[in-house]
């Protein structure tokens, strides 16, 4: 008879930058280079399958304001979930400021996660952004601000490099690490 044994823990890479960074492209490169089958989770996979009532938060109808902190509550907690059964993720995030931060170093606590920067100059993140036509204009300046100023990470890469390069070093500096994680660190300076 064999015993039950409880999954081993996923892992997480964790992409942070301003909206069209480059973090959507960096993620789908990573998935399709690593050598082992990791899924890529984001905001907008949650926001394009239909899974938010987006036609009637654009009507007004649903205030995105009362709503948005439990949903980005709810998507870092199922972050841990997947990890727990034993997923390895990468995950796209907008880490908004520090108290975000914190929140997340508190849910994943325990958890190995590769904290990476996406870095991408103002005049590139705005043209992207108007080329979409998919993202609220004023987004990326507003993210470009504030999303890397916080925290170090594990590892940073230029959104505006070519992404295969990027995918590569991100995956040799993951394989490669010596040190505790950025959220290690972190969760040891704030001590629980």
């Amino acid at each position: 008879m064999t015993t039950w044994q409880p999954p081993r823990r996923g892992r997480i890479i964790l992409l942070n930058g301003a909206s069209s960074s480059g973090k959507s492209s960096l993620a789908r490169a990573l998935q399709s280079r690593i050598d082992t089958p990791f899924w890529h989770i984001s905001i907008d996979h949650l926001r394009d399958s239909g899974v938010l009532p987006t036609a009637r938060i654009r009507s007004k109808e649903f205030d995105w304001r009362t709503m948005r902190e439990p949903f980005f509550i709810g998507f870092e907690r199922s972050l841990l979930a997947y990890v727990e059964a034993g997923n390895d993720l990468i995950v796209e995030h907008i880490v908004e400021n520090a108290a975000w931060f914190e929140r997340l170093v508190r849910t994943l606590a325990g958890q190995d996660v590769f904290f990476v920067g996406v870095h991408c100059a103002l005049e590139e993140l705005e043209r992207r952004e108007i080329a979409r036509g998919d993202r609220p204009l004023g987004d990326a300046r507003r993210d470009f601000s504030r999303v890397h100023s916080y925290s170090s990470y594990d590892f940073e890469v230029d959104g505006m490099a070519e992404v295969s390069d990027s995918a590569d070093k991100v995956i040799a500096a993951w394989q490669q690490r010596t040190r505790p994680s950025t959220f290690e660190l972190v969760r040891r300076q704030l001590r629980f």
